[in-house]
C-alpha cells in the first residue's frame, strides 16, 4: 500500500520532517516515491513551520494512497493556512 507519511531528518534534538509518498514496506527514512512538502516542528523566527503541496497530496489520495494520522492533521492545518 502507498502511504503519505513523515521521513525524519535534522540533527539530534532538532527534528525536521519531509512529507513523503512511499510504499509502506520501505523504511521510515528509506526510498520514497515523491516529496510533497516538509514540517519543521521547532521552527522559530522567519523559518516556515509547514510547507505542503496540497494538490499533490489530493492527487495521491485519489490514486488510493493512505495518510498517517499526523499527516492528516498537517494537511488540515495547511488547508487552514491557505484559506
Amino acid at each position: 500500500m502507498v502511504k503519505i507519511r513523515l521521513s525524519r531528518g535534522g540533527a539530534k534534538g532538532r527534528p525536521f520532517y519531509h512529507v513523503v509518498v512511499t510504499d509502506q514496506r520501505n523504511k521510515r527514512d528509506g526510498r520514497n516515491i515523491e516529496r510533497v512538502g516538509y514540517y519543521n516542528p521547532v521552527a522559530s523566527g522567519a523559518d516556515k513551520r509547514l510547507e505542503l503541496d496540497v494538490t499533490k497530496v489530493q492527487a495521491w489520495i485519489a490514486k488510493g494512497a493512505q495518510m498517517t494520522d499526523k499527516v492528516r492533521a498537517l494537511v488540515k492545518e495547511a488547508g487552514k493556512l491557505a484559506a
